[in-house]
C-alpha cells in the first residue's frame, strides 16, 4: 500500500478539511453550534479566515488514494488563547443569537475541562482521519509532521489530548511515544479527558 503524502493545506481542501474537523469533535459541534451542517459550515468558514484554530494556515493534510485522508490542527501552545477567541468570534457571527448563551459557556467550559499542555508546547488541537481510509499511517505521517514542526520553531514537545474513553486514540499515541501526563473526569455534562505530551529534546 502506498504511504501517505503529508503537506501544508490548500484552499481546496475546505470541504474535506471541515469534515474532518467536525468528526475530530462532532458531539461538541453539535452542542456549540447546534447541528451538523451548521458546524461544517461553520468549520469551512474558519478554514477560510486566518488566525483562528482552524485556519488554514495551521492545518496540515495526509493524502491517500489521491484524496485528503487526515488532518491536522496544530500551533505553537502560546497561539491558544487568540486563536479559540478569534473563532468563538467567528462562531457568533455564524450561529443564531439564541445559541449564544450556551456556546459561550461551552467554550468557557470546555477551556477548563481539558488539562493545560507545557508552555513550550506544540499544540494539536485537532486530528482526524476518514474513516475509511484508518490504519494505513495517515494519523502517525501527520504526527510526525507536527513534531517536525515544532523542531523548526525550537519548541520542546508536542501535547495534545483526547476523551478518556477514546481507546483507539490513546492508543496510537502511547505507541508514537507519548505519555499521558494529566487526567480530568467527566462532569458537568462535558466528557473526561487525558493529555498527553512526547518530549522531543
Amino acid at each position: 500500500m502506498p504511504e501517505p503524502t503529508v503537506r501544508s493545506a490548500r484552499e481546496s481542501d475546505s470541504d474535506p478539511v471541515a469534515l474532518l474537523l467536525y468528526e475530530s469533535a462532532a458531539g461538541m459541534y453539535d452542542r456549540f453550534t447546534g447541528r451538523r451542517e451548521r458546524a461544517v459550515r461553520l468549520l469551512g468558514r474558519a478554514f477560510g479566515t486566518e488566525g483562528n484554530n482552524a485556519s488554514r494556515e495551521v492545518i496540515t493534510v495526509a493524502e491517500l488514494d489521491g484524496r485528503v485522508a487526515g488532518a491536522l490542527a496544530a500551533f505553537p501552545v502560546d497561539e491558544t488563547v487568540s486563536r479559540a477567541g478569534a473563532f468563538l468570534r467567528l462562531a457568533l457571527r455564524t450561529i443564531p443569537p439564541w445559541r449564544w448563551p450556551g456556546a459561550m459557556w461551552l467554550y468557557w467550559s470546555g477551556a477548563r475541562a481539558v488539562p493545560n499542555p507545557p508552555d513550550a508546547a506544540y499544540y494539536v488541537d485537532a486530528l482526524a482521519v476518514e474513516e475509511s481510509l484508518r490504519r494505513r499511517g495517515a494519523a502517525r505521517a501527520l504526527l510526525v509532521a507536527a513534531e517536525a514542526r515544532a523542531h523548526e520553531l525550537g519548541l520542546s514537545s508536542v501535547a495534545l489530548d483526547t476523551s478518556l474513553d477514546n481507546r483507539a486514540a490513546r492508543s496510537l499515541y502511547l505507541s508514537a511515544g507519548y505519555d499521558e501526563v494529566a487526567y480530568r473526569p467527566a462532569g458537568r455534562g462535558l466528557p473526561g479527558f487525558v493529555a498527553l505530551v512526547k518530549q522531543l529534546w
